[in-house]
């Protein structure tokens, strides 16, 4: 199949180069919708070798590209720019090749294996808001990379281990008495993160109370709290695998490993591989001792092991601690060797939120001083907070707004918005049922993935499943109104066999033109990790072709030809929403 790009690109290179013996920095983009034109050429780099106007040779190298080429039916010249006017017969053989070529807008196997890890939780907590950015942005790129032909695997490291996770396990061995998912009717990872809660809220209490009564300060409180002492002991327990301790931690983490398989497979995203801390936070040590013998770190008088970034204009990173024990940093050290040596990666993505900015300067960075060379393909996909009208979420205060809960809420919404729009009209209750949880989680997941990640987003539940607009349901009832008039066509034995020999019309230019652009927007997305440009693309394609069928009829045209290419573009705009949204997670219905 042509590419468009490399072919026009072409074209103008053979003509700049018989004219004035170089193409060296012409730049090319599609014409803006203000002026007559599909592709604009900026012939300013031309002007020394020309020795003419922008305007003379734009004129000059217009008429060489319309008399040499038969796909360029004009020209233009607006100042130093040149917009070429491609003949609709070009048009016409694209679509032709659009419609015969079955895995349209996917790349052939590029031969690269990329590791992405997203989700990374901790097991003292259900999943929140915050976790669903995550989890939707890594699997959409995922799934955006495997579209260029990159062989991609998923991974999650669960954070399973520490001082959190102990005080999870405290609480409820103090307060729990021996409740348990079945017994409490309640999810497991609820039922872990209702301890974290109630470990903090007796943690505040004894602060307030030696504050108040031994006259400390808050930071003196704070340590000498019995709570947190205990929980401090807990973990040296857990790291000495002492029996009962390690039995409990073994036991809570598995109620919380269920509940977070409840919420993924709710997501609708997967991982190839689990990684978790308790096995992989001792690696690391080894690189440290090589790290010290060839002089890249140094060791304190505590016996820490450090390295210094000052003149990186970093500062100086902890690497071990006096007593021998890991810190993230360690860890993340081993990890990426292991990994990169067990799986022979190409590329390495972490998501993590912008918060960790920092320490994955650092972890590039001492790689590479330790000579790793694949440092420089560790990627760090940092992503802002996820904001709601009433401001931030707070785990240890209970205020965070649960997965669970949210997606429940964005299919009952959407059941009601769809409901209210007569979009259920006639509709079975199990197609109702399916079309609400469709729509909840194409709303949901459009909307946080329409944001480009490094911002700080504010996510409005209601506003992301209004079926006007920039939003998943407005795409998915596109698709599912293009499917409508197919079925119409197919009842009524219309068929679409003598497309090609229709005229086109611009309006079916520009949809064509639209549909072309789809393996380089995946092509796009892919180089800059960002489902955004996926979803903007897919919201312009579902715009575009509603104002096309807003102006044109399809099934009441009465030209056998035209109405057999106007139902083709249908369907092929319909194949194109479905396969873009697929890459952003979201399913589009056929009914609504």
């Amino acid at each position: 199949m042509i590419n468009i790009e490399e072919f026009i690109s072409g074209v103008v290179a053979a003509a700049s180069n018989e004219l004035y013996g170089t193409s060296d920095n012409l730049q090319i983009q599609k014409t803006r919708k203000e002026f007559e034109g599909d592709y604009t050429v900026f012939v300013f780099p031309l002007l020394r070798a020309s020795r003419k106007s922008p305007e003379a040779t734009a004129t000059e190298l217009g008429e060489k590209i319309v008399a040499s080429t038969p796909e360029i039916k004009s020209f233009n010249v607006i100042k130093g720019f040149l917009n070429l006017v491609v003949e609709p017969s070009f048009w016409s053989a694209r679509f032709a090749e659009i419609a015969a070529t079955e895995d349209y807008g996917m790349a052939p196997a590029s031969g690269r294996t990329i590791m992405i890890e997203y989700s990374s939780p901790n097991t003292n907590k259900p999943l929140h808001l915050g976790h669903i950015r995550n989890n939707l942005l890594g699997y959409s790129v995922a799934t955006i990379l495997k579209a260029n032909g990159h062989n991609v695997i998923k991974v999650n490291l669960v954070n399973d281990r520490g001082i959190h996770i102990c005080k999870s396990m405290l609480a409820w061995q103090l307060y729990g008495n021996g409740e348990t998912p079945e017994t409490s009717g309640m999810k497991g990872d609820h039922l872990v993160g209702k301890y974290y809660v109630e470990f903090d809220k007796h943690y505040k209490a004894e602060v307030k109370k030696l504050m108040a009564e031994k006259g400390l300060s808050e930071d003196e409180a704070k340590k000498e709290a019995p709570i947190m002492r205990k929980a401090q002991e807990m973990l040296r327990q857990w790291e000495a695998k002492e029996p009962e301790v390690y039995a409990l931690w073994e036991k809570m983490n598995g109620w919380v490993y269920e509940g977070f398989d409840v919420t993924y497979k709710a997501m609708g995203v997967d991982f190839d591989k689990v990684y978790y801390e308790s096995q992989t936070y001792l690696l690391g040590k080894s690189l440290v001792e090589d790290g010290l013998k060839k002089g890249v770190f140094f060791r304190k008088e505590d016996n820490s092991v450090w390295i210094d970034l000052e003149a990186d204009g970093l500062d100086q990173k902890l690497l071990l601690r006096g007593d021998g024990t890991s810190v993230y940093m360690t860890q993340d050290l081993g990890t990426a060797l292991s990994r990169f040596e067990e799986n022979s990666l190409d590329d390495m993505i972490y998501v993590v939120g912008n918060e960790q900015n920092y320490h994955f300067q650092v972890l590039k960075l001492v790689l590479k001083k330790l000579g790793y060379e694949w440092s420089d393909n560790i990627f760090h996909l940092s992503y802002g907070m996820v904001e709601l009208p009433e401001g931030k979420m707070k785990s240890r205060e209970g205020t965070v707004v649960d997965a669970d809960d949210l997606i429940a809420d964005m299919i009952g919404t959407a059941r009601e918005m769809s409901a209210e729009l007569g979009k259920l009209d006639g509709v079975s209750e199990e197609d109702a049922a399916a079309i609400s949880e469709m729509v909840g989680l194409g709303a949901l997941k459009y909307f946080i993935l329409k944001v480009d990640p490094k911002k700080t987003m504010l996510f409005d539940p209601r506003e992301s499943i209004d079926f006007n607009g920039n939003t998943g349901p407005f795409i998915q009832y596109t698709h599912a109104r293009i499917c409508s008039i197919l079925r119409k066509a197919q009842e009524a034995n219309i068929s679409t066999e003598e497309f090609t020999s229709a005229e086109l019309l611009p309006a079916e230019v520009e949809l064509i033109k639209l549909l072309a652009e789809y393996p380089a927007t995946v092509r796009i997305a892919g180089e800059q990790f960002a489902p955004s440009v996926i979803a903007a693309y897919a919201y312009d394609l579902a715009k575009q072709f509603n104002g096309y069928y807003h102006d044109h009829s399809i099934l009441k045209e009465e030209n056998v030809a035209v109405r057999a290419l106007r139902l083709m573009l249908a369907k092929e705009v319909a194949r194109v929403i479905r396969s873009a949204m697929s890459l952003l997670g979201i399913a589009v219905p056929e009914r609504m």
